[in-house]
């Protein structure tokens, strides 16, 4: 009997790897060649933060496979360390990273809120209920059907008010949400903005009016309204990695959107600091006077791990030498 696999069948998977405790996963760690200084530092660390969580931090500091890269064409880490790799560096650039992604929040904080009322403040105008009136929004959003997937048939704007009544019941003990509830059946839209987060924001803003859209897309400086949508489709992604405390610093960027005109052709759109640019560019409009821009530099200059740059730099942001001197960011 023929007992080769067909192409369609499943590889039979592979047992777990076992639980190790603290002390055997740093053993393991310099067993592997990882300088380790100070053991009970690193304990506490593994303990906090976690191995798994860590390794995404130390992946650069691993060897690289020269045989098996070659074959493949792209880099392969065996898992030893390359020589002189320390778990300081490690921390460090997990400390670097945890302090890029709270300025992160801090930005898109501001963002969000201004978008928000921008939003409401146009539609409102129009409909104190126009996110739920299919009137005051685009053909494309209200009327199409989605043609697969979970929610084939649905509108992308129902699919939207689905969300929406999930979030509103999250909140329907907030007291402005109640009031709203009892005396009026429901929410005016610069009330419902409150219960928003990005990703309902941004879907909703996608789904608006191109005119509308380009109106608030011009109050940013955005090339046009679809462009603005794909910023903030963008943003909600760094906002989703920052907001879950997964690793930015050096992340593949999915949502990507396309670099504005008169922007340096290096700078790219599939790292994160293209979308720090965009936050420093959005603030700038909306809070003229803010030092945010002033404290990523510091960040930057400051908190990267700069005496490891063998293993990891900055240009591995997306911020290549030089980026400090671009007219967007304060000048000294």
């Amino acid at each position: 009997m023929d007992q080769r696999k067909s192409p369609g069948d499943a590889e039979t998977p592979k047992p777990l790897k076992p639980w190790r405790s603290l002390a055997d996963q740093l053993q393991q760690l310099r067993d592997r060649g990882l300088q380790v200084d100070d053991a009970t530092a690193a304990l506490d660390y593994l303990e906090r933060l976690g191995y798994y969580r860590l390794s995404g931090y130390w992946y650069p500091l691993r060897a690289i496979d020269p045989v098996a890269s070659t074959a493949q064409g792209q880099a392969v880490r065996l898992d030893s360390f390359a020589p002189g790799s320390r778990f300081e560096d490690v921390v460090r650039l997990y400390v670097f990273d945890k302090k890029l992604r709270l300025l992160a929040l801090d930005a898109l904080e501001r963002i969000e809120m201004a978008v928000r009322v921008d939003v409401a403040h146009l539609l409102g105008r129009r409909d104190p209920r126009a996110h739920e009136n299919p009137a005051c929004l685009h053909g494309n959003f209200t009327k199409k059907p989605i043609p697969r997937g979970p929610d084939a048939g649905k509108t992308q704007h129902q699919v939207w008010l689905s969300k929406y009544q999930v979030m509103l019941k999250r909140a329907r003990k907030e007291p402005f949400v109640a009031h709203h509830q009892q005396q009026y059946g429901a929410l005016p839209v610069w009330a419902a903005i409150e219960v928003w987060d990005f990703g309902l924001l941004s879907k909703l803003f996608a789904g608006m009016q191109h005119a509308d859209q380009q109106t608030i897309a011009g109050l940013y400086g955005a090339p046009s309204g679809q462009a603005f949508a794909q910023w903030l489709r963008s943003l909600n992604f760094i906002r989703n990695v920052s907001a879950h405390h997964s690793r930015l610093w050096n992340i593949n960027v999915l949502e990507r959107s396309a670099p504005p005109a008169k922007w340096p052709a290096q700078v790219d759109n599939a790292k994160p600091f293209f979308y720090f640019c965009l936050m420093q560019q959005l603030l700038r409009v909306i809070c003229p006077n803010s030092s945010w821009g002033q404290r990523f530099k510091a960040l930057l200059a400051n908190d990267f791990p700069e005496d490891a740059h063998q293993w990891f730099s900055p240009a591995d942001l997306g911020a290549d030498e030089g980026w400090e001197e671009w007219g967007l960011w304060p000048q000294p």
